[in-house]
């Protein structure tokens, strides 16, 4: 009886299949190797550096109709500021002291983890060209008490010293940026948990932390509570010509965020009072 052997064109096929058989086998030994991405590991996940004070607001507050934000051709009272974290990098700081900056505040921590890597150079920065400068701490009031992160953040660079150049710390509560916009609690859960971290921080350094929020989220999240006001002095951020509505509590502002795409760094703010008063603010 003849053999039959297979013609060419069965034999292209068993090669593709070959080929194909090899693919598959290759790509999930590489999907299995540690450290290597898989569909789930490639979706965008947020990451610490990426929020800074005001990252959250612009993007659920957006800008104050009609302005653009910049902060120019405005009339804007008291002592130019700026904010930076590490998403700014290395700053150029005796650029920004040439301009007319005169304080700055930096991410020092976030949560109970995170500490910014380009902290030194913003913070010993700011210093050595003349600033007046301090340090904030970006809060996740879902992962541990007040007490724990204030703790970490006055070990880690919130600290303060009575050496007329350096501001108390600032606890930068805003729109939760994993989750819940009110991080899972409700009102009562809310202001205890601020309580705990103001006690622990004044505790801790002696002083009352400024506080950074919007009125709209305080009002979401704490609903409007009004046991901060008289002790803590108040960052509001608003991206307009005014400072607008403040939260329950405060009479007035102590600084303004006033643009977050002002030159050099985006984040700047105004002091709202003579530098003799900001000058008061970091002696305590």
């Amino acid at each position: 009886m003849p053999v039959l052997r297979p013609g060419p064109r069965r034999r292209a096929s068993t090669a593709l299949i070959g080929v194909l058989t090899a693919l598959a086998t290759a790509l999930a030994l590489t999907a299995a190797l540690p450290g290597t991405a898989t569909a789930d590991d490639r979706r965008p996940s947020p990451q610490a550096q990426d929020h800074w004070a005001g990252s959250q607001i612009i993007k659920h507050e957006g800008r104050a109709p009609a302005d653009d934000g910049d902060g120019a051709g405005w009339e804007l009272a008291g002592i130019e500021g700026v904010d930076v974290s590490s998403h700014q990098g290395n700053v150029d700081w005796a650029a920004l002291w040439n301009s007319g900056v005169r304080f700055a505040y930096v991410k020092a921590t976030e949560g109970t983890t995170y500490k910014n890597p380009y902290f030194a150079q913003q913070y010993n920065g700011s210093y050595s060209v003349g600033m007046i400068r301090g340090a904030y701490h970006f809060a996740l009031p879902n992962v541990s008490s007040g007490a724990t992160q204030a703790a970490y953040f006055a070990g880690d660079g919130g600290g303060w010293s009575k050496d007329g150049r350096t501001l108390p710390g600032a606890l930068d509560i805003e729109y939760n940026p994993y989750g819940d916009d009110c991080y899972g609690k409700s009102h009562s859960a809310m202001v205890s948990w601020l309580k705990d971290f103001v006690n622990t921080y004044r505790a801790r350094t002696g002083r009352d932390p400024v506080i950074y929020t919007s009125t709209s989220w305080w009002k979401l999240c704490t609903g409007n509570n009004t046991s901060f006001g008289s002790v803590n002095p108040l960052w509001i951020p608003r991206y307009g010509s005014s400072v607008g509505e403040l939260p329950a509590g405060w009479g007035f502002h102590t600084i303004w965020q006033y643009t977050s795409s002002g030159p050099y760094v985006g984040d700047h703010n105004r002091f709202n009072g003579a530098y003799e008063r900001l000058q008061a603010l970091a002696k305590g």
